[in-house]
């Protein structure tokens, strides 16, 4: 069985490689209070196709390289992009 995972893109400097961030909500076994647990995975994007920001899913495979045992399945969701403010210059 193939395991699938939702999270968004947080690193796209490496060629053929995204860093995915993968947050979960988790109850504590004795507590019973639920906590947000936040995981980073490399995963292999052979056409560097999705950037930082994208929601992407990313499927487990076998191992790549000693990090990477995921590739790109499917970008969900392509990011807007980042909004740059300019500076004004002072009069």
């Amino acid at each position: 069985m193939t395991k699938f995972l939702t999270g968004i893109v947080t690193s796209d400097v490496r060629d053929k490689t995204i860093t995915v961030t993968v947050t979960t909500r988790e109850t504590h076994p004795l507590y019973k209070k639920q906590y947000t647990v936040s995981r980073k995975y490399t995963a292999h994007d052979p056409d560097n196709e999705a950037h930082v920001g994208d929601k992407v899913r990313i499927r487990e495979v076998r191992p790549i390289s000693k990090t990477k045992s995921f590739t790109l399945d499917l970008i969900e969701l392509k990011s807007k992009g980042a909004v740059e403010l300019k500076e004004e210059e002072a009069v």
